[in-house]
């Protein structure tokens, strides 16, 4: 039984950046995370794709900022004073990710992740695993898949 369970488990405890888009809380690791800034000016870039906002100017550096909520395909919403453009960093591209608000850095022990697919559609290769934290559940997230550096299979 032990080995069956093996395969589903994340060793260890994991920080994780828990956000939130619209009623659902969200998470990465925070490793990938270079810093968490208020909603500011985005310059539109033409024939992007939908789920890019455009791009924003850090201290020199364009950087392209997705619109999270459209990227994993739920209903947009207003943008409110709690909005955050969260900086993440994978595989050595740097983007921006638009979020309703950050709440908390939290650790996760990774036996309370469970990395099995509760859903096996379109949106879930943006899903990694649910984390469990006491009566909270943080849908983690996979920044690769969702900055676009995987392969899509189409």
């Amino acid at each position: 039984m032990a080995k069956a369970d093996k395969k589903n488990i994340i060793e260890g405890d994991i920080q994780v950046v828990a956000f939130k888009l619209r009623k659902e809380e969200y998470g990465f690791n925070i490793l990938h995370v270079q810093e968490i800034k208020g909603l500011t000016d985005i310059t539109r870039v033409p024939f992007a794709s939908d789920f890019i906002k455009g791009v924003i100017n850090l201290r020199g550096s364009v950087l392209p900022v997705i619109d999270l909520k459209k990227r994993l395909g739920l209903q947009e919403t207003e943008y409110t004073e709690n909005t955050r453009i969260v900086i993440v960093k994978v595989d050595e591209v740097s983007v921006g990710m638009i979020v309703d608000a950050v709440t908390e850095v939290i650790t996760l022990n990774g036996a309370h992740v469970d990395t099995t697919k509760a859903v096996d559609n379109e949106g879930s290769r943006f899903i990694t695993g649910i984390g469990k934290l006491n009566d909270r559940l943080i849908i983690m997230l996979d920044l690769g898949a969702i900055v676009g550096l995987q392969d899509d299979a189409k």
